[in-house]
């Protein structure tokens, strides 16, 4: 009997010595995406164009590194905040740790190289190593043409200087462990062409990493094989929200017109739909509308047809339960 305890004494000892090992590695040797590149991005009008466009209608980075009005529906940008950076995330939204935008503005990023912030938004690894909440769905991002990416960074360069001091973030055991091995290195493509219509929507949608929200979520991530079918929680002050079903089913969007899609989003270009207030205890919504209104209706419209190619999947959400 003593040998059969000594036996499973060395086997417990060598379980919490590999245990110890993999913490070590996981700690330490992660994440793993290589150094950033040594590149200088010309700041050029027809880039900084285009990451105008990015940054504020389809990645819509300007929606969480701004400080939104959440007294207006769908909490639009504040103007003079582009870029700021402060917005939280914390437990009661359902993260595992306290989460901060980042100052993405010159004045955040002055110390950091075009290689530096390159690496951050497709690697989602900072520019001392650490790893980035996939809040910013740099794994998106990591699958876009290097030269759209290049164009944000060349827009963010001409943002004015905001100076704002962010906490780091706080991350929740085990997740603070987890949270390491999330960055993976960057799948580049290239931009399809706009009469390649599915190709390109597939890209837009990919820029606009629609499949986050409007996917349920499990376990801390997306169910990918649900893609597109809604029912994600997001925690409200006043109650919860479920994103909607966008697959081509009865309970998504089977029977919208593309007509109908893109007026859906281009209603809120209306400058009368644009700061609508909102009284403290009505539905408000994460969704930044008036941000993806200002997307071309050609691009609206190819991410339509590409959503009526995805799986048909069954999931009547409701939008949102009041708290009680």
């Amino acid at each position: 009997m003593k040998k059969v305890f000594k036996v499973l004494g060395i086997l417990v000892l060598l379980l919490v010595v590999c245990v110890a090992g993999v913490a070590v590695y996981i700690k330490t040797a992660l994440p793993d995406v290589g150094d950033a590149p040594v590149m200088q991005v010309d700041i050029t009008p027809e880039r900084v164009s285009r990451g105008e466009y990015l940054a504020n209608s389809v990645m819509v980075c300007m929606d969480c590194h701004s400080t939104r009005n959440w007294n207006e529906f769908s909490a639009p940008p504040v103007p003079g905040t582009l870029g700021k950076g402060g917005d939280r995330f914390d437990r009661e939204m359902g993260m595992p740790g306290v989460f901060y935008a980042r100052n993405i503005t010159p004045a955040g990023l002055k110390d950091w190289t075009d290689g530096e912030v390159f690496r951050a938004i497709t690697s989602g690894v900072s520019k001392d190593g650490r790893p980035l909440f996939p809040l910013m769905p740099h794994p998106a991002y990591g699958q876009l043409d290097e030269e759209d990416i290049k164009s944000v960074i060349a827009y963010l360069r001409t943002l004015p200087a905001i100076e704002n001091e962010v906490p780091l973030p706080e991350v929740d055991f085990p997740f603070s462990y987890i949270l390491n091995t999330i960055p993976k290195k960057p799948a580049f493509t290239k931009k399809p062409a706009e009469t390649d219509t599915l190709a390109y929507g597939k890209y837009l949608i990919t820029a606009a990493s629609c499949v986050e929200c409007h996917s349920p979520f499990e376990k801390g991530a997306p169910v990918f094989e649900k893609a597109f079918s809604g029912g994600r929680a997001f925690p409200m002050p006043n109650g919860t929200l479920f994103t909607s079903n966008l697959t081509p089913h009865e309970t998504g969007i089977k029977n919208w017109t593309k007509e109908m899609f893109i007026e859906r989003f281009k209603m809120y270009a209306d400058s009368g739909r644009q700061h609508v207030p909102v009284k403290q205890g009505d539905f408000n919504t994460i969704m930044p509308w008036t941000m993806y209104a200002n997307m071309k209706e050609s691009d609206l419209g190819a991410i339509y047809a590409f959503l009526r190619t995805v799986p048909a999947l069954e999931n009547k959400v409701e939008k949102f339960v009041p708290r009680k």
